[in-house]
């Protein structure tokens, strides 16, 4: 697998610039924001090539998921360069819709606030309770929607660059990485000092600032309490921290 890339050392494609944007978890209003300002700089630079990699984890805990997944199912339909990336409350959702559980990662993780951003209220107390609550958001959910989440990728590679979700498992090769370490790794990653293949750039675990290590870099700066929503710009080997503005 080779010596791996360091952070100092990773670099874009030549005439490529990307972005990285961390979980954004409903907060719509902070992911327009930051999205308006990154096109605003694609526009301006003109760099000959670009990628805007979002994450994952686009529903739950903030206020608005439908708002967050109509930008994201729209942006991306038109331009193949913006790209979302699956995180493990974007596959939660789903599975509530298909298989719902009052215990389940949504209903005990923010899933009130995710069907209310489509008009719903659900009583997750019980089994029964929740029912009508979830009927009624199979329905108010649009078929677009259902259709982006079900098709989002696990990773993205350019350059010295993996983006992902969570992270990944060390040892194992980048296209050999399981949906769910993808999606749901922590302990064995973050503990990890070695270099790995390529950066990895994820979020999944909240931090008070981005986390910058020499073999990866987490994005994850709780956007929908702290009302920082933090990306990652990439030119040849220069890297910038940019934030949602307040």
């Amino acid at each position: 697998m080779g010596l791996g890339v360091s952070y100092e050392e990773a670099a874009t494609p030549e005439g490529m610039r990307l972005y990285a944007v961390g979980d954004v978890h409903g907060r719509h209003d902070l992911m327009s924001a930051l999205h308006a300002r990154i096109m605003e700089e694609i526009l301006h630079d003109c760099p000959p090539d670009w990628r805007i990699v979002y994450l994952g984890d686009y529903v739950d805990r903030g206020p608005a998921s439908s708002g967050v997944i109509e930008q994201l199912t729209s942006m991306s339909a038109q331009d193949p360069r913006v790209i979302a990336l699956a995180g493990n409350h974007d596959i939660g959702f789903l599975d509530f819709l298909s298989e719902p559980d009052p215990y389940g990662l949504f209903a005990m993780n923010g899933g009130y606030e995710t069907a209310l951003s489509y008009g719903v209220e659900i009583d997750f107390s019980d089994r029964s309770r929740m029912m009508p609550g979830h009927h009624a958001l199979v329905d108010a959910v649009p078929q677009r929607h259902k259709a982006f989440l079900a098709t989002l990728p696990f990773s993205a590679s350019f350059g010295d660059f993996f983006f992902c979700h969570a992270g990944i498992r060390p040892g194992v090769a980048l296209e050999n990485q399981s949906a769910t370490d993808l999606t749901w790794i922590r302990r064995e990653f973050h503990g990890f000092s070695g270099l790995h293949p390529k950066l990895v750039v994820h979020g999944h675990t909240p931090v008070r600032e981005p986390d910058i290590k020499s073999n990866r870099i987490n994005l994850d700066t709780g956007a929908w309490h702290t009302g920082r929503l933090t990306a990652l710009r990439m030119d040849g080997r220069q890297k910038t921290l940019i934030e949602a503005p307040m």
